[in-house]
């Protein structure tokens, strides 16, 4: 690294999604009524699950926090985003481009986590359901979801000290509409091997660790669901499972698809598109995967929708 290059940002330029000037205000319209109805949909799913005495389970318990999720990280990047489609400005401070990557990092972390964590908790259900309320009790959910966090925390600590501790020369323009590791190193003039060897370890560990934990626990579930005896206990177990399912797939593929990829496919136009469906896209659609085939939250939102209306 030469040292003398440095430059002190202050700031840096977001580029944004596109030049197109005239698909700017489209894009905008379309990503705005997108981000409303994540807004709309996780609130909903949290305040539901806090008013509703049927659905005060671990199951939920995990699912409300999934969604806290989902808002944290789409509204650290989405707001901005919005903003910097019509804005002539598009700078963030180096700080906030900090915080921006700190909270995004550390919600995304926490999803990965959670989604393990609500795979364990199904085949804790299905398998031994006379003994489920002891062994789910609050205080392991609430042990469960410490530890889920505090991995967060330290993995995203790490990632912010290395990436925001490098060098920076040249231009101060990321190609991108948020602050992500791949387009930040690529303004550093410093050694970014190290920086690279600790993303890959410290994300694939993540990443490893817990679709290796969905996909034991449905291993288990699988051994149980076929012990039972009843067609239709075994589609009710299936049924409870499906949502999880079809979200951990969503999102863990997008994931992989996104950071664990030969860099000889790299392209930035395709990651924006690649960011926009798992910053903006996926948030909206958790609440409504878990809502449209869930039995519980169906007659939970009928419920509310009677005591507003009556």
């Amino acid at each position: 690294m030469d040292t003398g290059n440095c430059s002190l940002f202050t700031e840096f330029l977001l580029l944004g999604i596109t030049n197109n000037s005239g698909m700017k205000v489209v894009l905008f319209i379309v990503f705005l009524l997108v981000y409303l109805i994540n807004l709309l949909a996780n609130f909903g799913m949290i305040i539901l699950i806090r008013m509703d005495p049927q659905l005060q389970t671990p199951m939920y318990f995990f699912l409300s926090h999934l969604s806290f999720s989902d808002l944290c990280y789409s509204t650290a990047v989405g707001p901005k985003m919005l903003v910097d489609l019509l804005a002539k400005n598009k700078s963030i401070p180096f700080v906030g481009c900090a915080l921006q990557f700190f909270f995004t990092c550390i919600f995304v972390d926490a999803e990965c986590m959670l989604l393990a964590v609500m795979a364990f908790d199904r085949y804790k259900a299905i398998s031994n359901p006379l003994l489920y309320a002891v062994e789910m009790s609050s205080r392991v959910c609430y042990q469960l979801l410490v530890g889920v966090y505090l991995v967060g925390m330290v993995d995203t600590v790490v990632h912010t000290i290395m990436t925001f501790g490098l060098c920076f020369c040249g231009t101060n323009e990321i190609n991108h509409f948020f602050c992500d590791i791949p387009p930040i190193l690529m303004l550093s003039c410093s050694d970014i091997q190290d920086n690279e060897l600790v993303m890959f370890a410290v994300f694939g560990f993540i990443e490893l660790s817990t679709i290796s934990g969905v996909l034991v626990s449905y291993c288990y579930i699988l051994s149980s669901v076929l012990k039972i005896r009843s067609a239709e206990g075994r589609a009710k177990a299936f049924s409870t499972c499906a949502s999880h399912l079809t979200a951990v797939a969503i999102f863990q593929g997008t994931l992989l698809f996104m950071y664990f990829r030969p860099s000889s496919a790299y392209s930035l136009d395709q990651d924006k598109m690649t960011s926009l469906f798992y910053t903006l896209v996926i948030p909206m659609l958790n609440p409504l995967i878990y809502s449209l085939r869930n039995k519980d939250v169906k007659e939970a939102l009928q419920k509310l929708k009677n005591k507003i209306l009556f």
